[in-house]
């Protein structure tokens, strides 16, 4: 069974329409992510939507979902799990932690502490879990949405830049327009859109499209075209860290999901401009600090306006 890429993003963005007003291409870049087998951060104000996002997207998919509030006196444990031991059966027992779902909303993951942070982490780059020794699969497929508030800031844990890298993607859903929140105001006056959706795709045709990704060619010159630009974020004398070599793999599998997404079997420059900020820009750590600021957005904008763009054919 084949999946077409044009026809798997239109059902899942027809029906987290039904809830999420407008934010196409957050959405589009979301799964994105998810094809690419990576993890999004969501930095946004409260109330944006992020929550509803990620339970409409589960609906979506027919898949478990599951939610962690990171607090400071939130432990390891509170997340992956523990074992216990069961007086009727006379054995310790799992007894399984929220991780152990298919999409998981890390919320406010800057609150918790590092040992705790560093606990998801694990999970995300991994994609196990070890208790007591054993390891245990969290979920297939594994997708975590992290929260963060880049206003308020007090009482929280940073990310390090090293724990900022593991993510493959970083987004902002915004503000909506007028026109968007009157629309919002019209469809929420009466019902609750969540609680009637229902799913249009299986984990199955996940799996499937995941594969489809795989086969996307990506030609020569366009791979050129991507280390000439995450070769540009290294040579800056404005940027302390520049661009991974993990970094450069995630621009690359993105790149293929987002050709996937719009259709094709191929990657052609455009898609690695769509792509390029929301995986590039938190990676970088600018001199004065303020990895994944605005700053840095714009720094890897220039970047795209700078790099030469190549003009061949990309196909096979």
């Amino acid at each position: 069974m084949e999946i077409q890429g044009n026809e798997f993003a239109r059902k899942i963005l027809e029906n987290i329409h039904k809830v999420i007003i407008g934010k196409d291409e957050s959405i589009r870049l979301l799964l994105t992510a998810l094809l690419a087998e990576g993890h999004v951060l969501l930095e946004d104000i409260p109330g944006t939507g992020k929550t509803k996002l990620a339970k409409t997207l589960a609906k979506s998919l027919y898949a478990d979902f599951s939610r962690i509030q990171f607090t400071p006196d939130l432990l390891p444990a509170d997340i992956t799990g523990l074992t216990v031991f069961d007086r009727q059966s006379n054995a310790f027992v799992l007894r399984k932690g929220p991780v152990f779902t298919n999409i998981l909303l890390a919320d406010e993951i800057n609150r918790a502490t590092p040992r705790t942070q560093a606990g998801l982490l694990e999970c995300m780059e991994e994609k196990q879990v070890t208790i007591d020794g054993t390891s245990y699969v969290p979920g297939e497929p594994f997708f975590v949405i992290a929260t963060q508030n880049p206003v308020e800031t007090a009482g929280t844990f940073p990310l390090p830049e090293a724990q900022m890298d593991r993510f493959m993607m970083r987004l902002s859903l915004g503000l909506p327009t007028r026109e968007e929140e009157l629309e919002m105001l019209s469809r929420y006056m009466e019902k609750e859109p969540l609680s009637e959706l229902s799913g249009v795709l299986t984990l199955e045709e996940l799996r499937l499209a995941k594969q489809e990704v795989v086969k996307v060619f990506v030609h020569r010159t366009v791979q050129e075209y991507m280390i000439d630009i995450v070769s540009a974020t290294r040579k800056k004398e404005t940027i302390l860290m520049g661009v991974s070599p993990r970094g450069s793999l995630a621009f690359l599998r993105c790149a293929k999901a987002y050709a996937f997404l719009e259709g094709r079997n191929f990657v052609i420059p455009d898609d690695i401009k769509a792509v390029a900020i929301p995986v590039l820009a938190h990676r970088l750590l600018m001199d004065f600090g303020k990895s994944g600021s605005q700053e840095s957005v714009d720094f890897v904008r220039k970047v795209l306006e700078q790099v030469k763009v190549p003009t061949e054919d990309f196909r096979a």
